[in-house]
């Protein structure tokens, strides 16, 4: 069954970090180190992303027409020089026993189709009398990935899509990104009911998160009815530039965020990333970007899918994840909207509030420009129930009141929230 939880999913994702060649000690460490300090905070999933079944791969970069590792029947399985426990046809079931083991959820990625692998060798489809060619569409192939064909909506494609979600309910998988399909309809549309339609049928509870982005606004409902998640953006990485455009994304989409159904920014680039280029390298976001980036996502209700290798983080980066007022916003805060966006002093400020669930106000006030600066509006554009307003700045724990005009110093490219209740 498609997974619907009351809270944007939260958890870990391989990508950042380790591209196509994670391994299965990577995946095991960071899982360990997610169960000794992050799941009291909430964060519970853990992903292994793209191409986990090719044995070759080393990097960010894709291997095109690599040998694949796969079943009889045209199922991809885990490459077992990467991951070990897959050996001797177990799949993922080990490594998820493992994760469950920790109390967290283990999820995988996968792309939209068939193998083109397994359409050449002709592989049958598990329980039919039908084959990978019967159920290949020949002339629908990923632009950046060429493993895949796609998939026709007929019986074989239908029973080949049920075979993969069989195995995937029988490894015990909880997440599954499926890649290649969130901004290609309306033509491939079907293709993603039919992926839908295999998830809800295959007798376990998975999250359905759709990617790459950008998501596209006029399907909004579509990505609410057959999937938990769906990117908003393409790849998001740690530059600024990228940082400051997901403001307009996330008021476009912010309606849209709700109980079950939650708008993706993408992955948080914090910490040791791409450690297949080098183990020294760290995000170049610096710490008020992230913090404004966790403020940002938090208020959207955004899944919140953590990208760095965790067992290498630092003291500011283990406590930009375990913030619990930022984290109780993102369970918390309900019809976020952005404000306004104003320039004053050579600096554009972007203010976005919400209501809390439990009570109060969430207020965000972005500096958006290249220099600290002091801003201030009437407290009136609020339309409080009543002044003043008291409140804690949810970073740094300071207390706060405004009567007549809202009032903060802000750093470039940083932000202050506040949780606020009328006196």
């Amino acid at each position: 069954m498609l997974t619907k939880p009351k809270i944007a999913p939260m958890g870990w994702n391989s990508w950042d970090c380790y591209g196509a060649a994670v391994t299965e000690r990577e995946v095991r460490q960071n899982a360990e180190y997610m169960a000794a300090h992050l799941k009291e905070h909430g964060w519970e999933y853990v992903v292994v992303d793209i191409q986990w079944y090719e044995p070759g791969a080393t990097s960010h970069e894709y291997r095109p027409f690599a040998d694949l590792c796969m079943d009889e029947y045209g199922r991809l399985i885990p490459a077992p020089n990467r991951f070990p426990s897959a050996a001797g046809g177990k799949g993922f079931a080990p490594l998820a026993e493992y994760i469950h083991s920790l109390g967290l959820k283990f999820g995988i990625h996968i792309m939209r189709g068939i193998p083109r692998q397994a359409v050449h060798r002709n592989c049958p489809v598990l329980g039919t009398e039908q084959t990978a060619r019967d159920a290949a569409r020949f002339n629908s192939i990923c632009a950046w990935n060429p493993d895949m064909y796609g998939v026709r909506d007929n019986d074989a494609g239908r029973a080949y899509y049920a075979s993969i979600f069989q195995l995937y309910a029988e490894w015990g998988v909880d997440f599954i990104k499926c890649d290649d399909i969130c901004r290609e309809l309306p033509h491939e549309e079907a293709e993603l009911l039919l992926i839908s339609g295999a998830l809800q049928a295959c007798g376990r509870d998975m999250v359905l998160s759709l990617s790459p982005g950008p998501a596209l606004l006029e399907k909004a409902e579509l990505y609410k009815q057959v999937s938990t998640m769906w990117r908003i953006t393409d790849d998001f990485w740690d530059d600024w530039k990228l940082l400051y455009a997901m403001f307009e994304r996330a008021e476009k989409w912010s309606v849209h965020a709700g109980a079950g159904h939650y708008p993706d920014a993408d992955m948080l680039p914090i910490g040791p990333i791409r450690q297949d280029t080098s183990p020294e390298d760290r995000t170049a976001f610096t710490r008020d970007e992230q913090r404004t980036m966790m403020t940002l996502w938090s208020l959207l209700r955004s899944p919140l899918m953590i990208g760095g290798e965790m067992t290498k983080f630092d003291d500011f980066t283990r406590d930009l994840v375990t913030n619990d007022g930022v984290l109780r916003m993102h369970r918390d805060s309900r019809s976020a909207r952005q404000l306004f966006r104003r320039q004053a002093d050579g600096n554009e400020y972007i203010v976005w509030t919400a209501a809390c669930r439990g009570g109060g106000t969430y207020l965000a006030l972005f500096n958006a420009g290249e220099k600290d600066g002091a801003f201030s509006f009437p407290a009136e554009e609020l339309e409080p129930e009543g002044l003043p307003l008291r409140g804690t700045e949810l970073w740094s724990g300071e207390t706060a009141e405004f009567r007549e005009r809202i009032s903060a110093r802000i750093p470039s490219h940083g932000v202050r929230v506040f949780l606020l209740q009328h006196s």
